[in-house]
């Protein structure tokens, strides 16, 4: 019994190892643009049946419950929490924060499309809308060109793109931002550099502009703040820390009874 003990409080301390790295990742990125935090979700392990519920006893009578006991946890999944973070004030023209749901989706060099919360955008040397925290520079999809001699732009909520040149006081353009959302966005698969991809389990990316029913808005001279909230995250760590403590005080009283016993058999 002592030696399953050691198993079972193993898989405990396993099961919340796994725990504290996702809120070491959650704290890490308290600071990245448009970062949607995790949690880990736990599930018991199986069980070792010693008697079944309804059994018959040896009297021939049916028991009302069962002898069971559980052998453990592991971490069934890890899952994403889209709420929407807060906005930071920038006044950078080029800043972009999405209010509601959708995602700004973004274009890697082999023409896969990729999406981000991080509307952090720069222009490239052919005047596109990049991703300025992508190492590469992806571009945003549809494109959006801005010319050299642009000096004032505006986005407005519904994404139209407009411009003053050097040499006119009218706005021109009109390239429009378009968002994307998914049926399922916890099945989207985290990338690195803020981006998601999407997988069977996400559904296929469903295209709209900013203001259409279901998409949100965007909003010029802000940036999403990561939804990572410290306060919740340090109640977490220090109950994960605790539950941690414990797990290693079980294998400590499982080892002390394996102690106990082999005394007894050298008695």
């Amino acid at each position: 019994m002592s030696v399953q003990t050691l198993y079972t409080a193993a898989t405990g301390m396993e099961a919340l190892e796994t725990k504290l790295d996702v809120i070491a990742n959650n704290m890490a990125n308290i600071n990245t643009t448009g970062f949607k935090k995790d949690r880990a979700n736990f599930e018991d392990l199986f069980y070792k049946q010693e008697r079944l519920p309804g059994a018959l006893d040896s009297d021939g009578n049916r028991t009302s419950t069962g002898i069971e006991v559980g052998l453990g946890t592991r971490v069934s999944s890890t899952q994403s929490d889209f709420d929407q973070g807060a906005f930071i004030t920038t006044g950078n023209q080029l800043d972009v924060a999405i209010e509601g749901d959708g995602f700004f989706r973004v274009q890697d060099p082999n023409g896969d499309y990729l999406y981000t919360r991080a509307g952090n955008f720069g222009i490239n040397a052919d005047g596109n809308l990049v991703m300025a925290s992508a190492s590469t520079g992806w571009l945003i999809d549809p494109q959006i060109n801005i010319p050299p001699e642009a000096v004032n732009i505006i986005i407005t909520p519904d994404g139209v793109v407009q411009y003053q040149t050097t040499d006119s006081t009218q706005y021109q353009g009109g390239d429009q931002l378009q968002l994307a959302t998914f049926i399922n966005p916890d099945g989207l698969l985290k990338m690195g550099d803020s981006l998601f991809k999407e997988t069977e389990a996400s559904g296929n990316a469903q295209t709209g502009n900013p203001t259409d029913p279901g998409f949100g808005s965007v909003r010029q001279g802000f940036l999403e703040a990561s939804n990572v909230e410290p306060v919740s995250e340090l109640i977490d760590l220090i109950t994960t820390q605790r539950a941690f403590e414990l797990n290693s005080q079980v294998v400590q009283a499982g080892d002390q009874i394996m102690q106990v016993v082999a005394n007894l058999r050298r008695g």
